[in-house]
């Protein structure tokens, strides 16, 4: 990992202090209540259980377990403590949840929180709190857009990424006229957004756009709809994910949208998805991601070390709380201490790869991770080698091209 700037001070040397320490502010050089606290709020048992979850959890210990083989006796502390808890999806949840982990549970950052609504409330959190939160399951650009703030992070992907390929790419290879559903929630409001304003900016049209319940097993109002739409759809786009996902497309299957002329487009698809359907349910579907475990060498290796621990591959999504709870415990390590204010002030702008990112920075302005994304294709079950080797990647799309290449001036952090 490079390390890309130097701070100097006691941090440099390596002699860092662990002990006790006041509140969330900057200043001091030590440990708040002489151990850093890592919290993962996720889905543990519903819809987005298989995408994140408690496979997160495990990702998470898997970087302390890294970080302190790689500090040894030099670590700023050798106390690192793992936590977890279920936001079932749900803001309000979500929200005292956070508060129990900051507050009682004594949680110097809260990690992962998948579901926009939710990690709206826990930014807010974070906010009042003055404590840090790096989101990797949420894709609101509006993370980094009205809704961010100086402790929040946007780590992983998108809507924006997720669109400007995904949508873009469809459009241009020929699938021009797009009928859109999207849950009924802030993820799915801000994909309807920017996946129609890609379209638009491709050349294509949105015949119509219908959002569903959430979370819902039951599609058949909407596809029932799909080839009856004037003009006729060429492409529906889908942009539910997890189990949701794993619903509409078996119900698309059955439906045989395909023979009828109406494709299929994901704007988020998750390797543990194309695993619950098997690939053959989704061959030659192209979509985004944000990392996959075939990758190249570093990635591969990385998903080694995973697998043998937790029993599969990881998704793009364990990888990224990997790297999250790894660029957190290397920031606390720089600043030689846990408090917010320091830390934050180490994450802004750094630049590093590790087994999840390539070419990354966080961006100081709106605290958005940059980095290199993907635009990959279901293999059909034929051309599958060996278990969970699902995707082929078709080309990489550099991090200065992934993503907003401005911040978006509503953020004020």
């Amino acid at each position: 990992m490079r390390l890309m700037r130097w701070t100097g001070g006691l941090a440099a040397a390596g002699l860092l202090l662990a002990g006790c320490g006041g509140g969330p502010g900057g200043g001091g050089g030590k440990i708040s209540d002489g151990k850093v606290v890592l919290a993962v709020m996720n889905d543990q048992s519903g819809i987005y259980a298989d995408t994140s979850g408690r496979k997160s959890v495990e990702a998470v210990k898997m970087a302390v377990a890294d970080f302190k083989a790689k500090y040894g006796d030099k670590a700023v502390t050798d106390k690192i403590e793992v936590i977890s808890t279920d936001h079932q999806n749900k803001p309000d949840i979500a929200n005292s949840k956070a508060q129990e982990l900051y507050d009682r549970r004594h949680a110097d950052v809260i990690l992962d929180v998948p579901t926009s609504s939710a990690a709206f409330a826990v930014a807010t959190t974070a906010k009042n709190k003055k404590k840090v939160f790096i989101d990797v399951g949420a894709a609101s650009t509006e993370m980094e857009g009205k809704q961010c703030n100086k402790y929040t992070f946007h780590y992983g992907y998108n809507s924006y990424m997720l669109a400007h390929s995904t949508g873009t790419e469809v459009t241009n290879a020929g699938s021009k006229n797009w009928y859109i559903v999207y849950p009924d929630y802030a993820f799915g409001q801000d994909m309807e957004k920017t996946f129609a304003n890609a379209i638009k900016a491709a050349g294509g049209n949105v015949v119509k756009s219908d959002p569903t319940p959430f979370p819902n097993d039951n599609f058949s109002t909407f596809l029932l709809k799909a080839s009856g739409l004037d003009p006729k759809p060429q492409v529906l786009g889908t942009m539910q994910a997890g189990g949701d996902l794993v619903n509409l497309v078996k119900q698309y299957n059955e439906y045989k949208l395909r023979d009828k002329g109406v494709g299929l487009a994901i704007g988020l698809l998750v390797l543990s998805d194309v695993h619950s359907l098997g690939p053959d349910a989704l061959a030659g579907t192209r979509y985004t991601d944000m990392w996959y475990w075939n990758l190249d060498a570093k990635s591969r290796a990385w998903a080694d070390k995973f697998q043998a621990k937790v029993g599969q591959r990881p998704t793009a999504n364990m990888a990224g709380n990997y790297s999250a709870a790894l660029q957190y415990l290397e920031a606390v390590q720089r600043a030689g201490t846990d408090k917010s204010d320091a830390v934050v002030e180490q994450l802004e702008g750094y630049k590093f790869e590790d087994a999840f990112a390539r070419n990354a920075t966080i961006r100081a302005q709106d605290h958005l991770l940059l980095h290199d994304a993907y635009l990959g294709e279901v293999k059909p079950k034929s051309q599958v080698k060996e278990p969970w080797d699902y995707i082929k990647i078709l080309k990489t799309i550099p991090a200065a091209q992934a993503f907003q290449p401005q911040p978006d001036p509503a953020c004020k952090l």
